[in-house]
């Protein structure tokens, strides 16, 4: 029995007039074929963009699959971006940060991504050329010309030097592109991270982020490890997804000219049977990335816990149960990287037998269409080196169109995992946005459920500039909701110094972290300065990195200390007040770069901090136990000095020595109760010396006591 397209010889088996119809079929068929071809083609192109959007847009694996991830200490996905996963959602968040790597067509991101695209056309362009170029080869090998077979092969060797420079250029634009997305990633989150105090609450989004919210507890993997992540994954997912899908509709047009549409439709059809298996049993990749990386954090937070309070841990000899602590972490972050290999493998035992070898099959009967079928319009030959060329290139093109479809596929584990480190990147920018219009997510203690202290929660009261300081009725709240006072009132004048007492955990120290702009304000009204205008000097200060001028003159640079008209010898004067002129040619020099908490003793690093106050002279210093290491003498100096500068001083100190600087005194009593009142010093140190020599005289009660009930047993 003879078939072809254009024959189809049943005579066995049709009537006259079924071969009658049938021929008069193919001719109209074969006239109209070409016009045929294009519909086919454009319905191809078609398919080929609207499932890989469906695919993209979540078609492939369902939100239900991709689960939600739990919430856990390593500032997982959680609150607001629970769900992982290639949707709507994840779109959404994909165009958000889009717009902040690649600002606008003009810029330099925009420019290299043009590039990028330019390389992947003229790439796709040498692929179609070689592979026509392989079918010649071989078909001059058949008909035994030498000389043909030698100008192919010049000819290969000639079109070798593009394609090698389009692949080394492809790589290195890919991973500039990759750089400069983490650039302009990073600029954003660090201005918002750590950009100065401004109008309103936009400053400091890096201590309320660690200290008012929940949400994230680990920014600085976020932003180094999860935002380079991202930044590769993005760059990588536009050549993985956009040349593919070029490929795809390149390589099967010149397939659909050299075998036929109808081939390349029926190929596609089975193509999508199989694909949709595929689908089906494809793992929730972009979960399984958010999870490594919530758990890489929460590894990385335990270590940085056992670094931060290694003293107390020392002390306590705790590192039995640190080391127990940090082995649980790994052995989750292990077991879960395990059992994502475990479904990695055998996933792709299954992706690599359909894609490669199932699809591969079908396109070998794809390839063989034009020898065992004549096609209309087709001339006929049986010039076994013509039939071998087109086999070749048909083939070729086959493979490299599979190898671009199977890309396509692969590529949504790829945009799985951009899906889970967006989410990530996504949760670090939209807990800063919430941090700076003052929405915090902390857990509470149970006290602030209560009705009273839960109406203070949802409040919000006014901070007003002024030069003065003044709370009217408002309530000292801590960011877990305790309500340490519930309503504090007082006023002090610049130069009326302020001294503050009372036990521990009474809302000293918050009263400062309000006056700062730290913590909110839920309720009355805050008259004070702006945040510029204070200066705070703690127990143990701080000194950064750099050398022994920066320690003085922080945050300040040396070009912004001579700005001011500052020179080294005013420093030095400044070190004088302090007597700490010995240490610039102690330490050697104004350049000299060390470890300065490990150089400098406590009591050093004290007079430091109060050069680094006579240095910036604000209005307003917060000094909390800041004197608490120098001898009495020098604490007087400094005290005296300060007052010389106008520096109005908020003290917080037990030292009755210090009584006499202050002019008013903001008493708590622990149990929400104060008092604010005038300080008098002398009063107050002739009543504290008569309350310790009652104390001292109630001590020796019972022994006088006892003796006396000793000589009435005596004396009978």
């Amino acid at each position: 029995m003879a078939t072809s397209m254009g024959t189809f010889s049943f005579n066995s088996r049709l009537s006259p007039e079924s071969k009658q119809k049938l021929s008069h079929f193919i001719k109209v068929y074969g006239a109209h074929r070409p016009a045929v071809q294009r519909l086919l083609n454009l319905t191809f192109i078609g398919y080929i963009l609207g499932a890989t959007y469906v695919g993209l847009s979540g078609g492939m694996v369902s939100s239900k699959k991709e689960g939600r991830p739990k919430k856990g200490k390593g500032g997982g996905v959680s609150g607001k971006s629970e769900r992982v996963a290639v949707d709507a959602m994840f779109f959404q968040r994909l165009a958000k940060i889009i717009r902040i790597v690649i600002p606008g067509i003009r810029s330099k991101e925009a420019l290299l991504l043009l590039m990028h695209s330019s390389l992947l056309v003229f790439r796709t362009a040498i692929s179609l050329y070689v592979a026509a170029l392989d079918g010649k080869i071989v078909a001059s090998l058949v008909r035994a010309q030498p000389l043909q077979f030698f100008y192919n092969i010049l000819r290969w060797l000639l079109v070798a030097i593009p394609a090698t420079w389009t692949n080394s250029w492809l790589s290195y634009i890919q991973n500039k592109l990759a750089i400069a997305y983490r650039t302009r990633l990073t600029q954003e989150v660090m201005k918002q991270y750590l950009g100065q105090e401004g109008q309103g609450s936009d400053g400091k989004v890096y201590y309320k982020l660690a200290n008012l919210d929940d949400r994230i507890k680990n920014p600085d993997q976020m932003i180094t490890h999860d935002i380079q992540r991202f930044s590769s994954h993005l760059a990588s997912m536009y050549a993985n997804l956009a040349k593919p899908v070029l490929d795809v509709i390149l390589y099967n047009y010149q397939l659909s000219q050299n075998v036929g549409a109808e081939g390349v439709m029926g190929l596609t059809f089975f193509v999508q049977l199989s694909a949709m298996l595929l689908r089906y049993m494809t793992p929730p990749f972009g979960m399984y990335t958010a999870l490594s990386a919530q758990m890489a954090g929460s590894l990385r937070h335990t270590h940085s816990r056992l670094v931060e309070f290694a003293e107390e841990i020392a002390f306590m000899r705790g590192e039995t149960t640190e080391k127990m602590l940090i082995e649980r972490e790994y052995a989750a972050l292990i077991a879960h990287e395990n059992r994502v290999l475990q479904r990695r493998w055998w996933f792709g035992c299954v992706e690599e037998g359909i894609i490669k070898w199932l699809w591969g099959s079908f396109g070998l009967v794809l390839c063989a269409i034009p020898v065992f079928f004549k096609l209309p319009g087709a001339v006929d030959t049986v010039d076994l080196g013509g039939r071998t060329e087109g086999f070749v290139t048909n083939r070729r093109l086959l493979l490299s169109s599979s190898d671009a479809f199977g890309r396509v596929m692969y590529s949504y584990k790829d945009l799985s995992e951009l899906a889970g480190y967006t989410a990530r990147v996504s949760l670090l920018l939209d807990t800063m946005q919430d941090v700076r219009d003052g929405k915090f997510d902390k857990a509470l203690v149970n006290s602030a459920t209560k009705d009273d202290n839960s109406l203070t929660l949802q409040g919000r009261g006014e901070v007003i500039e002024s030069e003065d300081i003044r709370f009217e009725n408002v309530p000292i709240v801590t960011p877990n909701g305790d309500v340490l006072v519930k309503s504090l009132s007082f006023h002090i004048k610049p130069g009326q110094n302020l001294l503050i007492v009372g036990p521990n955990g009474c809302g000293k120290s918050s009263l400062f972290r309000i006056l700062g702009g730290l913590w909110p304000v839920y309720g009355g009204v805050v008259h004070k300065p702006s945040a510029s205008q204070f200066i705070l000097i703690p127990q143990r200060p701080y000194l950064p990195l750099g050398t022994l001028r920066d320690q003085i003159i922080y945050p300040h640079s040396q070009e912004e200390m001579y700005k001011r008209g500052v020179t080294d010898d005013d420093l030095s004067k400044i070190l004088s007040v302090v007597e700490m002129s010995h240490i610039v040619e102690r330490e050697g020099g104004w350049n000299a770069t060390k470890e300065w908490r490990e150089a400098l003793s406590g009591g050093d690093q004290q007079k430091i901090a109060w050069a680094r106050l006579f240095y910036h002279h604000p209005k307003y210093a917060v000094l909390d136990e800041a004197t608490s290491l120098v001898p009495t003498e020098m604490e007087g100096m400094m005290m005296e000095y300060a007052g010389k500068l106008n520096i109005t001083l908020l003290t917080v100190s037990h030292r009755p020595s210090l009584w006499k600087y202050h002019a008013v005194i903001l008493h708590y009593d622990g149990q929400g109760g104060y008092v604010f009142t005038k300080l008098d010093a002398e009063k107050r140190l002739a009543l504290q010396e008569e309350k310790q020599s009652l104390e001292t005289k109630l001590l020796e009660v019972p022994k006088m006591k006892a003796r006396l009930a000793e000589l009435r047993t005596l004396t009978g």
